[in-house]
């Protein structure tokens, strides 16, 4: 059976979708599951992330595959990947246009990450009316959320306006996600932490929409 593929993606800038990518990987590796990674944005913070990782122990990257594409090569890639892996999950640029939508076009799910803001709300807009016209499946997911503020109320509220349902799961606004990124790491292999929960409950909600 091939494997399943997520597209992460969000117009704006900073959205936290290469920590999120990561995050999502080692997930889906606890549960034994094999992963390919795939770098669209010419930035490359996941391969650095990745070959930090590798450079640090080889063994911390069994089962977990990276490459590179472009937007053309994106779908002959993902076929190849798909055929040996349980998923592939691209980071992208921050762009909502013609050069996104190849990534959008081989994915089962768009995951769109959104920062607590209103200008995070409206760059969402566009990636989800661009995955809508691929249609593709989208799932929203409230990164570094403040529990209990009034701003994140307003913006889950807003969220639930837009043609795409928002993960029960969420990513709190912690210090420890952009540190262990920075190690070649994730949260998930650090001391046990409110934080493991956070990213196995998303891992979970994002599998019942990939099933769904």
């Amino acid at each position: 059976m091939a494997g399943q593929v997520i597209t992460v993606a969000q117009q704006k800038g900073g959205s936290g979708k290469t920590t999120l990518a990561a995050h999502l990987a080692v997930g889906f590796r606890a549960e034994g599951k094999t992963v390919a990674l795939i770098d669209l944005d010419p930035q490359g913070s996941l391969g650095r992330w990745y070959m930090t990782r590798l450079d640090k122990d080889p063994a911390l990257c069994e089962g977990l595959e990276f490459t590179t594409s472009s937007a053309w090569g994106i779908a002959l890639e993902c076929r190849k990947l798909t055929a040996s892996h349980d998923l592939v999950i691209i980071d992208t640029p921050p762009k909502a246009d013609s050069d996104l939508r190849p990534a959008l076009r081989v994915a089962d799910l768009v995951i769109v990450p959104v920062s607590v803001s209103q200008v995070d709300l409206w760059a969402t807009e566009g990636v989800l009316d661009l995955a809508h016209r691929e249609n593709r499946k989208s799932l929203l997911v409230m990164n570094r959320s403040r529990a209990g503020t009034r701003l994140v109320a307003e913006v889950e509220q807003a969220a639930q306006s837009l043609d795409a349902p928002m993960a029960q799961a969420s990513l709190a606004n912690r210090v420890g996600y952009a540190e262990a990124i920075g190690h070649g790491s994730t949260i998930l292999e650090g001391r046990k932490s409110p934080a493991q929960k956070e990213v196995l409950d998303l891992v979970a909600d994002v599998t019942r929409h990939l099933q769904g």
